[in-house]
């Protein structure tokens, strides 16, 4: 199945009731053409699976610090958040890791 964007999803969507691209276009405030447009996007082939994402920088960034042995209060004070924000960021990149590895 193709990845549509959650905008080309609502178009098309809107498109396949019968609603015309002038309607369509009104409903999102964009211009005809630019409706037009990505409609012939979505036809363009794309590749079927993205690779998946390990997190984001930010939590790769804490959880490389705690492996080397950082404090949450030294990270902390580094990004200059709170040690409590530190240990949730770390706790939901497990997480994150965890559900990928279930997938």
């Amino acid at each position: 199945m193709k990845q549509l964007r959650p905008i080309e999803r609502r178009i098309l969507a809107m498109r396949n009731r019968g609603v015309a691209v002038e309607e369509i276009a009104e409903r999102l405030r964009r211009s005809p053409q630019h409706i037009e447009r990505i409609i012939s996007w979505t036809e363009i082939p794309r590749s079927e699976d993205r690779p998946s994402r390990s997190g984001r920088p930010f939590e790769k960034r804490v959880l490389k610090l705690r492996a080397d042995g950082e404090s949450h209060e030294r990270i902390a004070e580094r990004f200059r958040r709170s040690p409590g924000f530190i240990r949730r960021v770390e706790g939901l990149a497990h997480y994150s890791m965890a559900m990928q590895l279930l997938a």
